[in-house]
């Protein structure tokens, strides 16, 4: 079984990844040719999620779609963060119970 603080680290990378692949879309916005990218994120079987950028098909830019991925990963983030803290806490207080 997979310890919560490796779960929500998993969630903060899958985050990490999304903010990173919106803003590279974003950053692109003026590039001829390019094609967005989006993540994907898949649950592991053991726990935790794994994330894989994918390439669209078509050319263009959606600004909407990007910025609002944004504050989704920002909130995920920010989500498994609280998780990761509550899990150490957790961690700690049990550590102190047992000494």
């Amino acid at each position: 079984m997979t310890s919560v603080s490796a779960i929500a680290t998993s969630g903060m990378r899958a985050a990490d990844s999304a903010l990173r692949t919106s803003a590279h879309n974003l950053s692109n916005l003026e590039t001829a040719g390019f094609r967005r990218e989006r993540v994907v994120n898949t649950a592991r079987a053991e726990g935790g999620v794994e994330a894989s950028a994918m390439r669209s098909q078509a050319e263009g830019a959606s600004i909407e779609e990007d910025l609002v991925a944004q504050l989704q990963a920002k909130n995920a983030f920010l989500a498994n963060l609280a998780v990761f803290r509550a899990g150490s806490r957790a961690t700690g207080s049990l550590l102190d119970v047992l000494a």
